[in-house]
């Protein structure tokens, strides 16, 4: 019943945040709404984009891949870690100085195109409500710890009411000063789960004595090569570089400079949670080596995933166990919250202020509240369709990267690469669908290079159509 109790609390807690936002009417405009105010300070923006980083993949999938390949399973985070720092050192203070709503607005801004907007807008839409089922997923994984006994699917329908609930009330306010609040239980409940994991394997050295050396092979293993490690860098790590959710934190910096020392301190905070994360999974594989064999009816890959859940179930105390849950609760809610608010704001001033560009201020906002909910009854649906944490994420990363990133960066140095609309539309299109294709048709493994090749297909169409495009209309001036 404590622990029960605890993630009530919690569960209330971040409701009453949203509704104290709505009633001091912060969120009352677009600006609130979608960027609160741009007011963020540091302190909130380097919170806010931790916790949406430690999500499901860095929580339960990336101790999964603890338990089954060690070390090198923290790659998933750390390759984040090195996107981050690119960003903050590169782009944090442009994006930021722009003074925008999101990045298909950006993307629209840097080809002087409705068009590449539009096409931008509708490829993030698809490819985040995979991510945000995945964390629905996530949370109802761990709910199902407390509740056994209750239909996994309707813990997963409470989790995504509650984030749906309290992003609804207070958007881009209720997002920030939730995700500050959920990262420090964050980091409380993973020390406290790693040092009691610890101490029930005999500390390092008992972990060491009791794995194969390849769990302790690092930066690649046996079991996660070079070719895997430059797949996820490009398809995960990019996202962190160009991505819905990290632009949506910079937009509400205060300023340039809040901004790039924002992106570069969440950068060095995650280093040492990719670590704390895979030695927990670790030790799990010490603890409960027989996790798969318990769950016949799962893949080796969606039973990893229970790695985490079985450590609170039997190796915490009552309390304890608790804490930890709201932990990995707030890991979850604080991803998806930001990638739901992102993706509303998206389709209200991106999709639906470009079909009624005469829509008033209010009802931008209202189609902006309309879309938390329906979005977050998309995702739902897909969560209760879909599969592992793992691939549900990479089929949405393989989709954005292979679409959104490259023609993202090279926007920002149109004039030296010499890019132009059309070769950023067609790069848009054709390596989303590609990527979808080889995705969902050709059934690659999750890390597989061929993941790639929709990546690929973007930058021969950026280049390509560019290039082509720039002599037909040189030869048209003459």
């Amino acid at each position: 019943m404590l622990d029960i109790a605890i993630i009530v609390i919690y569960f209330l807690g971040m409701i009453a945040i949203g509704i104290r936002v709505y009633r001091k009417k912060a969120a009352a405009t677009c600006n609130g709404y979608f960027v609160a105010d741009r007011r963020g300070s540091a302190v909130f923006i380097v919170g806010s984009l931790c916790a949406t980083i430690i999500g499901a993949s860095v929580t339960l999938g990336m101790a999964g891949r603890g338990y089954r390949m060690g070390l090198p399973g923290a790659w998933w985070l750390l390759v984040g870690s090195i996107g981050l720092l690119i960003l903050g050192f590169f782009f944090a203070s442009t994006v930021r100085k722009l003074g925008l709503y999101t990045l298909p607005a950006l993307v629209e801004k840097q080809y002087n195109s409705k068009t590449a907007g539009l096409v931008a807008s509708i490829l993030i839409v698809v490819a985040w409500l995979a991510v945000i089922a995945a964390q629905i997923i996530a949370a109802g994984k761990i709910l199902s710890i407390l509740m056994p006994d209750v239909n996994l699917s309707l813990v997963m329908v409470i989790s995504a009411a509650v984030l749906t609930l309290y992003t609804f009330l207070g958007g881009q306010y209720s997002v920030i000063h939730t995700d500050l609040v959920q990262f420090i239980i964050i980091a409380v409940g993973t020390l406290v789960c790693l040092g009691l994991v610890l101490d029930r394997v005999g500390g390092f050295g008992g972990l060491h004595a009791s794995l194969p050396a390849d769990y302790f092979s690092f930066p690649i293993s046996a079991k996660f090569g070079w070719p895997q490690l430059i797949t996820l860098l490009i398809l995960t790590g990019s996202t962190y570089v160009v991505g819905p959710d990290m632009y949506s934190r910079l937009f509400c910096a205060r300023n340039e400079k809040v901004a790039k020392s924002s992106a570069l301190s969440a950068a060095l905070i995650t280093i040492p949670f990719a670590f704390i994360i895979v030695l927990i999974g670790m030790g799990a594989m010490v603890l409960f080596p027989d996790i798969a064999s318990q769950h016949p009816n799962l893949s080796p890959v969606q039973a990893s995933e229970l790695a985490f859940p079985t450590v609170i179930k039997d190796v915490l105390p009552i309390g304890v166990s608790g804490l930890v849950i709201a932990a990995l609760l707030a890991a979850m809610m604080s991803s998806a919250d930001t990638c739901l608010i992102t993706t509303s704001t998206i389709v209200s001033s991106d999709i639906y202020k470009r079909a009624a560009p005469k829509a008033s201020e209010r009802k931008i906002l209202m189609v902006a509240k309309l879309g938390v909910i329906v979005i977050g009854a998309l995702a739902l649906v897909v969560a209760l369709k879909a599969g592992g944490i793992i691939n549900t994420l990479l089929l949405a990363y393989t989709v954005f990267t292979s679409g959104v990133v490259l023609p993202v960066v090279a926007g920002f140095f149109k004039d030296k690469l010499r890019v132009n609309s059309i070769g950023a539309i067609t790069a848009i299109i054709g390596g989303g669908v590609t990527a979808l294709v080889i995705k969902q048709f050709l059934h690659v493994d999750a890390f597989s290079p061929k993941n790639l090749i929709g990546f690929g297909v973007c930058a021969v169409l950026l280049f390509g159509v560019s290039w082509i495009t720039r002599k037909i209309h040189f030869k048209m001036s003459f």
